[in-house]
């Protein structure tokens, strides 16, 4: 099964009430032939669109050669920052983009020419009519790459029925924007703290995919959205997480993770060990880390142990595009 490039954005913000973060989550159609029902972060494919020699001069603050050293990548990196900005533009209406006076651009307290011109843009976008570099240009608008964060790296296990190379980044939502879904691949939205997203997964309520899940994970573990901004600038080196969904003899599956004691001798999974009909936000895990199709998750399951690689390279550790 072919790799595809993807980004996801998380988009955070301070809780309004008793100090942490809360994080922006879309909620999947639930006819999508992905994940559907999923809550995910907004996201999605490289697209050729975000591929261009000419997205220096609407970017600010990261070279194409500056973004392809921090991937680990010989060029075409800073389509991946690209991709993340249009895929947030296009799902949740924010654009992370500087206007002519250097500040991040304002969508709410403009006329009601201004916010149709927008949503015509994001509409124009989303259908591939036009490309967001165009927007800029008409809009002289630069994107603000410089703010938004690389953080991880997930890469759907083999077997599944689809595959991508998921970069993860980091973003500060704008004040001055209001996140809506599209009401087409998504159906929903909301801000959440992670520790209550995770709770609400545990008790059922809120389907979430490996990736999505420790994500979340390291999320909580940051007081605010300028520690968790802070400590993402700061991170040196991001590996690539991989991990291997392992039939287990008495019927089931299990992830393991690299790091896991079991990660080095457990062959690859084949798309025989995936059963047919379960999307992949069907795997949760149960227990001391074991992945059952259609169980949720335990506290346990979660918590990243000493060997194990953690999101965000926060110590010891799609999927889909969307985090998903």
């Amino acid at each position: 099964m072919e790799l595809r490039d993807a980004a996801t954005v998380m988009l955070v913000r301070d809780a309004p009430e008793g100090g942490g973060i809360e994080v922006f989550m879309l909620r999947r159609n639930l006819n999508s032939d992905f994940v559907g029902g999923a809550y995910v972060f907004p996201g999605g494919a490289v697209d050729p669109e975000d591929r261009h020699d000419n997205l220096g001069p609407v970017c600010t603050g990261r070279t194409d050669t500056d973004a392809s050293t921090r991937l680990g990548i010989e060029r075409g990196g800073l389509a991946y920052w690209v991709a993340a900005i249009r895929e947030s533009f296009e799902e949740a209406g924010v654009l992370l983009a500087y206007d002519e006076s250097g500040e991040i651009v304002r969508l709410t307290d403009h006329d009601s020419t201004t916010t149709s011109r927008f949503l015509a843009h994001r509409a124009a976008v989303d259908a591939s009519e036009r490309r967001l570099v165009e927007v800029c240009e008409e809009e002289g608008l630069r994107l603000a790459v410089d703010q938004i964060y690389y953080f991880s790296h997930w890469i759907t296990p083999e077997g599944a029925p689809r595959r991508y190379d998921t970069r993860f980044f980091v973003a500060r939502a704008p004040q001055a924007q209001v996140p809506l879904h599209d009401d087409v691949e998504t159906i929903a939205h909301l801000w959440i703290r992670p520790a209550e997203a995770l709770a609400r997964h545990r008790a059922g309520e809120f389907e979430l995919v490996f990736p999505t899940m420790r994500s979340l994970v390291a999320l909580d573990r940051f007081t605010s959205a300028d520690d968790l901004l802070t400590h993402a600038a700061a991170i040196d080196e991001v590996p690539a997480i991989l991990p291997r969904i392992v039939a287990e003899p008495e019927g089931g599956l299990r992830i393991v993770l690299p790091g896991d004691p079991e990660y080095a001798s457990a062959a690859p999974a084949g798309e025989a060990a995936f059963p047919v009909g379960v999307p992949m936000n069907k795997l949760g895990l149960r227990g001391a880390g074991d992945a059952q199709v259609g169980q949720p998750d335990g506290a346990e399951a979660i918590a990243p142990t000493s060997a194990t690689p953690s999101v965000g390279s926060l110590g010891p550790a799609h999927h889909g595009p969307n985090g998903s």
